[in-house]
């Protein structure tokens, strides 16, 4: 807003000059000991920002509460991101314009920036922040789809151009090696649908593409037709459909750990489940390991046959998952 627009001089604090080896800035100390900061935690997450000679807290304080931030909900934020108040008043007000953008109100950012302050102030680079919207803009993702991305994973903007569009590119040759008709339209689907995928890395992500072929026991030639023809690989049951299918279902199988995917799938094979079985219920993978042992361990001690009744026992509530246990037990003792 206009009546914010001030020069960053105006609240710079001079500090003293540094001795040979740098130690923190008395008066800066004082200043954010006055705004109620946690100066250990600050000193804990960014110490370097404490020997600063100049640095622009006052500022900082003044643009966010005119925003409508209180006094404490900007003393948290530089406890816990001491590196804003090295952002001048002109970067600020540039950044909450492109928010803005975005965001219907000032106290919807301030929402976010309380909750996690690195997203707004981890980069300097406002320029960059302005092609990554108009980037995701351009693969369809809408403004809802923006703001959902910003207010759940807000360091998909602070990530290079560079680095969302690889994974962008590395998607469309996903869908592209899957038989996708669409290929342009697959990143959309799986960003709108998984907000976290853009901070994962195409390694991870190929990673779990990998294992999941492994666990399907495919040969070359079987890959190879897997991914050109729709070829019924008798052997597991499995179609090109259906690994497509599941990824197009359960984006998340592409990026969740590889270690914990492993883990999921031995523990589930193990127990007798069918890897077709996973394929059509793949959100079975949404439960811990530890989850899905002991529930397997309890549904074989009551001789539970899943090739019978399926696998949806494993993936509902706990207090489902109570209720039906308790049914099958007093079965068992009839």
């Amino acid at each position: 807003s206009k009546r914010l627009e001030m020069t960053a001089e105006c609240f710079y604090t001079p500090r003293h000059q540094a001795t040979p080896a740098p130690t923190e800035n008395e008066s800066l100390l004082e200043n954010l000991n006055l705004m109620g900061v946690d100066v250990k935690m600050a000193r804990q997450r960014q110490p370097g920002v404490l020997r600063k000679a100049f640095t622009n807290e006052r500022g900082l304080a003044k643009f966010l509460q005119g925003k409508g931030a209180s006094s404490t909900v900007v003393a948290g934020i530089v406890s816990r991101y001491p590196r804003a108040i090295t952002r001048s008043i002109e970067h600020l007000e540039h950044r909450w314009e492109l928010w803005r953008d975005i965001f219907e109100t000032d106290a919807e950012i301030v929402s976010i920036v309380d909750r996690s302050p690195e997203s707004f102030f981890r980069s300097s680079d406002n320029d960059n922040l302005k092609k990554n919207i108009a980037f995701l803009t351009s693969l369809g993702l809408n403004n809802k789809d923006l703001h959902r991305l910003l207010t759940t994973a807000p360091r998909t903007f602070s990530n290079s151009l560079e680095l969302n569009r690889q994974m962008v590119e590395f998607l469309e040759d996903v869908c592209a090696e899957l038989g996708g008709e669409n290929p342009e339209q697959f990143p959309k689907s799986v960003i709108s649908k998984n907000l976290y995928i853009l901070i994962r890395s195409t390694k991870r992500v190929k990673t779990n593409i990998d294992i999941l072929r492994a666990f399907l026991k495919l040969s070359d030639s079987e890959l190879l037709g897997l991914l050109q023809g729709p070829v019924r690989l008798v052997s597991h049951g499995c179609r090109k459909s259906d690994l497509k299918k599941l990824v197009l279902r359960y984006p998340m199988v592409l990026y969740i750990g590889s270690d914990t995917l492993s883990s999921k799938l031995d523990c589930l094979l193990s127990g007798g489940i069918a890897m077709q079985q996973i394929l059509e219920k793949p959100k079975v993978l949404d439960y811990s390991t530890q989850n899905i042992t002991g529930r397997l361990e309890e549904l074989h001690r009551v001789r539970y046959d899943f090739k019978k009744n399926g696998i949806s026992v494993l993936d509902s509530s706990q207090k489902r998952f109570d209720a039906k246990m308790e049914k099958l037990r007093a079965g068992l003792d009839d």
